[in-house]
């Protein structure tokens, strides 16, 4: 699995966070397919209003029909508020959009379908979007619809058509079931986890990785992604807080 490591950035450049609003949505979606090519290794992570349901049993006791069923509760209920896309070629470097390697992109795409005064979340987790920067009412007002996103996402070939571009996520189920919720225009996840997967490759093709599966393999590796990052000597940037 490729790293972005500190001997894979210039001791000069600076990570750009590019964030995305109804107004430069296709603009952005439009440099990232442009980038795909070269940069065919996308990292996502999403920001949704927390975990509702939760299973009776403990979680380790669940089968994986039953973990499905827990998280199709929560996404069909829950709309998504952030999408995080990070590109990167098979060395770990990031797009630099022509800058001479001064300048690294990723993107954090905002988006409007969550009002906090009417749907349902939970309150740490708002709390918790809250102290990492998210702005709900600019998100109201100046978000992406998802479902036209999610139409974007197919028109620019982004998603559907791309099987080239491997799709990394750390915990990422979650990840997925939303970008799914979307593509799908907003309706319920199927009812079953195989009927899942058949949408999962139908969209991102079968090359879809999540870290934190992998650490199961690795001895040296535990914890969440902040300390995988720091055992993998990953470079942090200022400026990323929370991207999605």
């Amino acid at each position: 699995m490729p790293s972005i490591t500190a001997h894979h950035l210039p001791k000069q450049c600076q990570v750009i966070i590019r964030r995305v609003w109804a107004h430069n949505v296709e603009k952005e979606l439009a440099l990232i397919a442009g980038a795909m090519h070269r940069y065919p290794i996308i990292s996502i992570d999403t920001e949704f209003p927390g975990v509702i349901f939760h299973s009776d049993k403990h979680y380790s006791t669940l089968t994986v029909s039953e973990r499905y069923s827990v998280m199709k509760l929560n996404v069909d209920a829950l709309n998504l508020i952030q999408l995080g896309f990070t590109l990167s070629d098979p060395s770990g470097h990031l797009p630099d959009l022509g800058s001479g390697g001064i300048l690294l992109f990723a993107w954090e795409f905002n988006f409007n379908n969550f009002n906090l005064d009417f749907d349902l979340h939970s309150p740490d987790s708002i709390k918790l979007l809250r102290s990492s920067g998210v702005d709900f009412e600019r998100n109201r007002l100046e978000g992406i619809d998802s479902h036209w996103f999610a139409c974007l996402l197919v028109n620019y070939g982004i998603v559907g058509a791309s099987y080239n571009v491997n799709w990394v996520t750390f915990h990422g189920a979650y990840d997925f079931a939303y970008l799914i919720k979307i593509l799908i225009g907003g309706n319920s996840l199927p009812d079953s986890v195989e009927m899942f997967f058949e949408l999962v490759r139908a969209f991102f093709g079968d090359a879809w990785w999540d870290v934190k599966h992998i650490m199961k393999y690795c001895d040296t590796l535990y914890g969440g992604l902040e300390t995988v990052a720091a055992a993998l000597n990953v470079q942090s940037s200022d400026g990323f807080g929370l991207l999605a």
